[in-house]
């Protein structure tokens, strides 16, 4: 468990080193940029950039949309964060006794959405539009899945209609608040340390 664990925490920090991805950061740190600005600021090519921004991506660091033949870059904000506190979290684990658990007010707001979102057969009755509690719905469903296990995407898909329809934007979802990453089609469930934790949220 603990080389898996350092696995994804090795393969984060790999993103960022190297020093045009450093300043890309920095950049995307004032706001969204193009594939074309970013190139012009720091004095490469655009495929240098379609490069490193792939890296990133992949670490989820990055977001990337599309406006017509444009491509715009953007930080995820959070991930940075949860991912460098991610290393943290490893290194002290033993030291600090592992992770706390959760106080009496965290107990109470997740079984009360957990009550509100889901139904007595299990399915789940709308994505909540609220962050917080759309992670809390999310960590739920995770829980179900087997820690080392490979799944197809197939398999992914049914296990989400197990729980709603909309398997494609809950897919999407498992990867961006890192609970799960995609490897050729293949998923598989990250640490839990990596998981955007809906109890650090304000």
């Amino acid at each position: 468990m603990i080389a898996i664990q350092l696995d994804k925490v090795v393969n984060y920090h790999k993103a960022l080193a190297d020093p045009t991805r450093i300043k890309m950061l920095i950049l995307l740190a004032e706001g969204e940029l193009n594939g074309q600005l970013l190139a012009g600021k720091l004095g490469v090519t655009p495929a240098t950039i379609t490069h490193h921004a792939s890296k990133l991506r992949e670490a989820s660091l990055i977001n990337e949309r599309r406006d017509k033949n444009t491509i715009y870059f953007s930080l995820n904000d959070y991930f940075i964060k949860n991912n460098a506190n991610a290393a943290v979290n490893l290194i002290y684990r033993t030291a600090e006794g592992g992770i706390s658990d959760m106080d009496d007010s965290q107990k109470r707001m997740k079984d009360s959405v957990l009550k509100n979102f889901f139904v007595a057969d299990g399915k789940l009755k709308s994505i909540p539009a609220q962050l917080k509690k759309k992670l809390i719905v999310f960590e739920h469903m995770i829980s179900k899945l087997e820690l080392g296990r490979k799944y197809s995407e197939k398999e992914i898909n049914e296990f989400i209609k197990s729980f709603h329809d909309d398997f494609a934007t809950i897919r999407r979802e498992f990867i961006m608040h890192q609970y799960m990453f995609r490897e050729q089609e293949i998923y598989e469930l990250n640490p839990p340390e990596l998981w955007t934790k809906w109890e650090a949220l304000s």
